[in-house]
């Protein structure tokens, strides 16, 4: 008795026969269906490898400690906090209530019997072989067994005395430092020996000094601060070990003291969510990432892209299987012959599917996992991390490989029909007989096309989520798949205006549309979401060059040193004139409260004061005049704020300015460097006026004003309760430029004699120049090296104008849709040469020259490709117009949500840009169809191979 178990047997083992005996064909599709499955399996593994277990993170972040303890820096006051402490809030806060400040004293609220390890960060800048390097400072007992796995030992040991510190590889390997040499950090004059290397498995890249506790920090810090430099920002927490460990209520009990916890228990067994009373609290709760909604989309968005990129491969590997079917047409006849009937001949077919999609499955897995491991450490070193461990899920890469199978089987499923309608007669003669193309699948096409745009104009237009677009766009591109083979069918009619080669490629792909439409469907696929890309991110660009500000005018350069009370802004100013071909250079100082060494952002600093422009009653704008931050929505109308956004008073002036208010103190050549074309402001800038480019900082009287704040607290006071600023008022005779002037940021010049006679003090902060042309890479190179030497930090800025990024990624684009186009158009063309031997023997018999076999493949190939090419470019603009409409939505709607906030003066309104990607469009049009031909024109030989006359 035959079961279809002896039916299926006998054809996969005549499937792998026949896949043996054409090796070529096998390979090919065996790679197209192997290569995605690497791609996956081999992602799947590092994904999974990267992804740490809890047990591994808490150790990476605790060691061997049971919690972190964290001062949340408000006084004390108590808190609730979320299971990993990264979210807290203090206890009944209403949102008028400000947020309470203080620290607190960490080891008073550890509990009795715990053991506690003190982890203290700042930063700081090392001198190294090459200059100034910035770094992390880590005050942490490395060598303490409580410590273990927070920093993993390279080589050497970590320090045992306050002279000894350990350094990260990468800071070594930057800074060309090694163990044994001698750190010097800047400001402390002090040397410290590399006693050994380490790195921080979480952050491989990461440039950090370790020392003992009080080593390094404190004194530096001192040292800084003596030296009117800024400090290392120490902050301190720590490590707490505890019988039992630490449960959730003991982190609420310790959260009364106004301190977060980390706990490794609670992480290992997270409380439900109503247990955490952060979340009961108004206005928190879970954010979208992490809902159940959030899941489901990327699900949905997940099982979207894998039913394309199936479709995408069974585009590409049905013409193959019609290829082998075809071959072996005359072997499936004598199946029939001998007593097979229909659905012996699809099992023959489909089994060939079958092996090739099992043998991809097994080479891309395997393969997938040799060179995850092989290229270990190369990944690591790229996502900056290392791995937990070489985790490998057997039944996730069991779903990859059957993934695998199944698109293999559904590769072969339209050449087994096809086969399967083949009488005995025709397979064994090697006829074809005649061939209609369905009128139903056309018709269903035109259909889902319809409905595709009307759903993507439904999201565009009246919609505000993505994904009906995308759904829309999908739908109308699967619809256009499905009209290929009459679209293909409209393009044969103009076969009789071309010349014989291309006449008869184009009428040979019309008349078997069998081969040439999934061949087109896979090309218009691959172009389609190309173009669909392309478009979006030009048009993305193009939105992002119109709305570019420039800070400076093109070419121009900004060089500002905001620390030290400007000591290094000498040595810097002469090193941008000595490597940048400078034209003009325009010298900035800055007005300073308090003591000298006071950096250009220390208000609220201890000895520092500030300033700012006093702006006349009848100038403020009233929306930003409300005493203390009162929203603007509680007091005005909707139709007031739009009005108000309207006003000359509440409208922002565009540019980047470091100095409070934007005043800077300089001479008119500024200006020069500023392209401000104004003879009046020049002159009132020699004569000693100061010249105003916001007309709101003028008053009546034609002068601006000064207020010199000394004490910044009361100064606080007295905005929240809407009062006047205690301080000295400074005025000056002031030039307002016109309104057309830009500025660049810059709100007010004040010539040097005006500040040195109201008795201002001034300190330096840095230069404006324009340039002859844009530096190269070797002067700012240069010019960087110069400027780390002096030790500050420096805020350099040359203007280039808008610079897209998007070049790289439209290449990478038009490369990967001309690979496609390139492998499904070369697909079809084998199977065009495999149905068309017969009339090339004749065309050869009648005196064709031997080039018309070249000639002919080129055509057939560069029609199929030309083909799928227009289709897709076509297809390819709606999803891309579709998203862009949608995000203009959004963007109008925030918007409009912005203007009746009152915030409506301060922001532009959107404008839908949607330009066309031309070059990578002309690239797919004529370049890629194009080299289509010629490569296959190339590969085929001018004569066939001779053969014997088969009988009739």
């Amino acid at each position: 008795m035959r079961t279809w178990y002896h039916s299926w047997r006998a054809a996969i083992r005549i499937a792998r026969r026949d896949a043996l005996r054409s090796k070529g064909r096998s390979f090919l599709v065996l790679a197209m269906i192997a290569l995605p499955i690497l791609g996956v399996s081999a992602a799947d593994l590092t994904l999974r490898s990267a992804e740490l277990t809890t047990e591994q993170t808490m150790e990476r972040q605790l060691g061997r400690a049971d919690a972190r303890l964290s001062d949340a820096q408000n006084g004390g006051a108590p808190i609730h906090q979320s299971p990993d402490g990264l979210d807290f809030a203090p206890v009944g806060k209403s949102e008028d209530e400000p947020w309470p400040e203080g620290r607190t004293d960490l080891r008073t609220t550890l509990p009795a019997p715990a053991k506690f390890l003190e982890d203290s960060t700042g930063s700081g800048r090392m001198r190294t072989s090459h200059g100034l390097l910035n770094a992390g400072i880590r005050e942490l007992d490395a060598a303490d067994p409580m410590a273990a796995g927070i920093m993993t030992p390279v080589s050497g040991r970590f320090p045992r005395t306050p002279d000894e510190v350990a350094a990260t590889t990468h800071f070594l390997e930057a800074g060309g430092l090694s163990v044994g040499s001698k750190l010097v950090a800047r400001g402390l004059d002090r040397e410290y020996t590399i006693t050994g290397s380490y790195e921080l498995p979480d952050s491989l890249k990461s440039d950090q000094v370790n020392a003992l506790p009080g080593a390094l920090l404190d004194p530096l810090d001192k040292a800084l601060t003596a030296g009117g430099l800024p400090g290392t920002e120490k902050s301190t927490t720590y490590l707490v070990t505890m019988p039992g460990g630490f449960t959730w209520n003991m982190v609420k009990e310790i959260n009364t003291k106004g301190v977060t916890v980390l706990s490794r228990a609670v992480q290992l067994s997270p409380p439900a969510d109503a247990d955490v009373p952060l979340y009961q609290q108004q206005g928190w709760g879970r954010d979208y990432e992490r809902s159940d909604s959030a899941q489901a989309a990327v699900l949905a968005a997940a099982g979207t892209i894998v039913g394309l990129a199936m479709l995408e491969i069974c585009l590409l590997a049905g013409p193959a299987f019609a290829v082998g079917a075809r071959r072996s047409r005359r072997q499936l006849g004598l199946v029939g012959a001998n007593g097979g009937d229909r659905r012996h001949i699809r099992a023959v077919v489909l089994a060939g599917g079958l092996v090739i999609g099992f043998a991809s499955a097994v080479v891309g897995t395997v393969l997938g996992l040799v060179l995850t491991l092989a290229l270990r450490p190369l990944l690591e070193d790229y996502i900056g991390a290392r791995f937990g461990s070489f985790d490998i899920r057997p039944l996730e890469l069991l779903g990859i490989g059957v993934l695998a199978v199944v698109t293999g089987l559904l590769a072969a499923v339209v050449p087994a029909v096809t086969a399967s309608r083949q009488t005995v007669l025709a397979s064994l003669t090697g006829r074809r007989g005649i061939r209609r193309s369905s009128r139903v699948l056309p018709v269903l096409g035109l259909g889902a096309v319809a409905l595709g745009v009307a759903i993507a104009l439904y999201g565009s237009l009246l919609s505000k989520q993505f994904v009906v677009v995308a759904g829309g766009s999908a739908l109308a591109e699967l619809g256009v798949v499905a009209m290929t083979p009459a679209l293909v069918g409209l393009f044969g009619r103009a076969g009789r205006r071309l010349p014989l080669s291309p006449r008869l490629a184009l009428r040979d792909a019309v008349r078997n549309r069998g081969r040439t439409a999934p061949a087109v469907a896979a090309v218009l696929a691959a172009v389609a979401g190309t173009v669909a890309v392309a478009t979006y991110s030009t048009s993305r660009d193009a939105e992002a060059e119109a709305t570019y500000e420039a800070q400076l005018p093109h070419g121009a350069v900004s060089m500002v040193v905001g620390e030290g009370g400007g000591r290094e802004v000498l040595a810097a100013r002469a090193a941008v004139q000595k490597h940048l071909p400078v034209d003009v250079r325009a010298d900035v100082d800055r007005i300073a409260v308090g003591r000298a060494g006071c950096p250009l952002h220390s208000y609220g600093t201890e000895g520092c004061g500030s300033y700012e422009v006093v702006v006349p009653q009848a100038n403020q704008c009233p929306l930003w005049s409300l005493p203390g931050g009162q929203d603007p929505a509680e007091k005005f109308s909707t139709a007031q704020l739009r009005a108000l956004a309207a006003d000359w008073r509440c409208k922002e002036r565009g540019g980047t300015v470091f100095t409070e208010g934007g005043v800077v103190v300089a001479d008119e050549k500024l200006l020069k460097v500023l392209a401000v074309d104004d003879d009046g402001a020049a002159k009132a800038l020699a004569d000693g006026k100061a010249v105003s480019f916001d007309r709101r900082n003028l008053d009546r009287s034609g002068t601006v004003a000064i207020r010199l704040i000394t004490d910044t607290d009361a100064a606080d006071r007295a905005r929240e309760e809407g009062t006047t600023v205690p301080g000295t008022v400074t005025s000056f005779p002031a030039y307002q430029a016109p309104a057309d002037a830009d500025s660049y940021g810059v709100a007010m010049i004040l010539p040097p004699a005006a500040a040195e006679a109201s008795g201002l003090t001034t300190v330096p902060l840095g230069a404006y120049y324009s340039t002859d042309r844009l530096p190269g890479s070797e002067q700012r190179q240069r010019l960087e090296g110069d400027l780390d030497e002096t030790g500050a930090r420096i805020a350099l800025h040359i203007e280039e104008g808008y610079t897209s990024d998007n070049s790289i990624v439209l290449l990478a684009l038009a490369v990967f849709a001309g690979l496609i186009t390139i492998g499904a158009a070369g697909i079809a063309t084998g199977l065009a040469q495999a149905d068309a031997e017969a009339d090339l023997k004749t065309l050869a018999a009648v005196g064709a020259p031997p080039r018309v076999r070249r000639t002919l493949s080129g055509f057939q190939c560069g029609v199929i490709a030309a083909m799928g090419v227009v289709l897709g470019s076509a297809a390819g603009v709606l999803p891309a117009i579709g998203l862009r409409l949608t995000e203009h939505r959004r963007q109008l709607e925030w918007y409009e949500q912005t203007l009746d906030s009152g915030w409506g003066a301060q922001v532009t309104p959107p404008v839908a840009t949607i330009a066309v990607p031309w070059g990578t469009l002309a690239a797919l049009l004529v370049a890629v169809p194009l080299g289509a031909a010629v490569l296959a024109a190339l590969v085929t030989r001018s004569r066939g191979a001779l053969a014997r006359r088969e009988a009739a």
